[in-house]
């Protein structure tokens, strides 16, 4: 989920936050982007262009395909390979993938926990946005740094190398059109909008990017695009504004090593209508023949780059009885003093609940508060189908109404179909674990031990994991919900599956997983 933050007086500064972290009026032209863009020479390899289609999910792909109404896809699809199942992150929030498809790393070494979080070191909660109610309650200014600048340049481990930085130390260039995390090494400066006069923020916010960065109405690379960066169309956090930006490279000859270009609109669509919606696959299909065009026939397009079209997260349908698809985590949490949206943090505190949707972070803030304690609380609801946290080196799993355990760390006699080894102890049918011969076969949550591993390891504090079974959704204060439509967030294979579509390279990467892609996308770019 990509809608990050939707809060502000007037209602047109909500309108604005809704868009994009903070979309914001038409920008200067950023010169960083204007000298790059002169700058690109002719290369030898063929660049490489990502399609990054938020929600994206195979059967919803396939139907829309097989019925011609993605033509665009079916002709990469007709003239490349496809893979239906790639291994997302955890949690399976937008800004987790994103950071994890830029560094190659799980959330233990990029540090960007989820959508929303508690930093224990600063003392506060951390939204990188959230939904219309949260929004009333929380400092809108932070929201914006915390989701413009901070996640980029303060929270995304700066010891993790993204790829526009690694391109960037090889001497390449690269391109970032909508994504919303996009840290490279060249300068940019992206202009608040006046809307935002009054408040705390200021005019300009610093950032470095690729060295051609796009982002909505904050930047663009085609001064025509101002017509897709307005109000009514979110401030540019649509596919048009996305495609348009990839065409003007295209057509001018400007395409770098590398370009992630994000398609949007399909993640709102699934949220509302629910997993099997097509009308959001279709939209960006539309967008993407607007692209394809640009080459003049769609033989040339596949000939001249190699395509990669991929979803970030899956997502599984909410019940439609909003009484039992809701799971309001505070009841649970009785009596402990739960920190609230729209105060700061204090030392009265006990307790801090930060839902990500079908997964959640539970803080225990105060040091009389056991995690023994709170995993037993969180027991007595039977719909959460894993509650994790740290003990010693292990991390130790359990689940709703029962009693059962299971621990693992890294290393040990065993291997999973990754490589990777572990030590395990306890009932591994808590994390749908087949374990022949030392051998692991993961079940419905593929690659759960790294990826859950990772979150546990995120970031500093004392903190429960916790998931919850298809058809729920967790909810603490003012929490966006879904009821009768979907949403993700969990290790559940309905969230962690998603489709990946090649062209133009007879290549793959090492595994189907969006950790490993970085290595692979470098290798094209060779």
């Amino acid at each position: 989920m990509r809608t990050l933050m939707r809060k502000g007086t007037p209602l047109l500064w909500i309108v604005l936050l809704a868009a994009i972290v903070l979309s914001c009026s038409t920008p200067p032209r950023d010169q960083a982007n204007q000298q790059s863009i002169q700058s690109v020479t002719p290369r030898p390899a063929k660049p490489v262009i990502v399609i990054l289609i938020d929600s994206l999910m195979d059967e919803p792909l396939r139907k829309a395909m097989q019925q011609g109404r993605a033509p665009a896809l079916k002709h990469l699809y007709d003239n490349g390979r496809y893979f239906p199942q790639m291994v997302s992150s955890f949690p399976t929030m937008s800004v987790t993938i994103d950071s994890t498809f830029l560094t190659g790393t799980y959330t233990d070494q990029h540090h960007v926990p989820g959508l929303v979080w508690y930093s224990d070191k600063e003392k506060r909660m951390i939204f990188y946005g959230n939904g219309p109610k949260e929004a009333l309650k929380i400092n809108q200014p932070q929201v914006v740094m915390d989701a413009v600048y901070h996640l980029n340049q303060v929270q995304l481990n700066k010891r993790t190398k993204t790829i526009h930085e690694e391109l960037a130390e090889q001497g390449k260039q690269s391109a970032s059109i909508n994504a919303i995390v996009f840290r490279g090494k060249t300068n940019h400066i992206l202009r608040v909008p006046p809307v935002a006069k009054g408040t705390s923020l200021p005019e300009h916010i610093k950032v470095t990017g690729p060295s051609l960065l796009s982002y909505a109405a904050f930047a663009q690379l085609d001064p025509k695009n101002n017509r897709n960066a307005q109000v009514w169309k979110k401030y540019g956090l649509n596919n048009t504004f996305t495609a348009q930006d990839l065409a003007f490279l295209i057509r001018d000859k400007k395409l770098p090593a590398l370009t992630i270009a994000y398609f949007p609109e399909n993640d709102m669509t699934v949220h509302k209508k629910g997993p099997a919606e097509e009308a959001g696959i279709i939209k960006a299909d539309q967008a993407l023949q607007e692209v394809l065009n640009t080459y003049g026939s769609w033989d040339q397009a596949v000939k001249q780059a190699v395509w990669i079209v991929m979803g970030d997260s899956g997502q599984t349908t909410v019940l439609d009885d909003r009484q039992e698809a809701k799971i309001d985590l505070r009841p649970l949490l009785q009596p402990y003093r739960i920190a609230k949206l729209s105060e700061p943090v204090s030392k009265e505190d006990q307790v801090v609940i930060m839902p990500n949707e079908r997964m959640a972070y539970i803080y225990a803030i105060d040091s009389n508060v056991a995690l023994p304690a709170l995993v037993k609380q969180l027991q007595q609801e039977d719909k959460l189908d894993i509650i994790a946290r740290k003990a010693g080196q292990d991390i130790l799993v359990t689940a709703g109404n029962t009693t059962q355990t299971f621990s693992y760390r890294p290393g040990g006699k065993y291997i999973d179909e990754y490589g990777q080894t572990w030590h395990l102890t306890g009932n591994p049918e808590l994390l749908d674990l087949d374990l022949k011969s030392k051998r692991i076969q993961y079940g419905k949550y593929p690659d759960v031990l790294a990826r859950l591993y990772g979150a546990m390891h995120s970031h500093e504090g004392r903190y429960v994991v916790i998931t919850v079974k298809p058809g729920y959704e967790l909810v603490g204060e003012s929490s966006p919900t879904h009821i009768g439509g979907a949403a993700h967030g969990s290790l559940h294979e309905k969230d962690s599956l998603v489709p990946l579509l090649v062209s133009g390279t007879d290549t793959r990467p090492k595994t189907l997983r969006i950790v490993d892609l970085r290595d692979w996308l470098l290798q094209l770019t060779r």
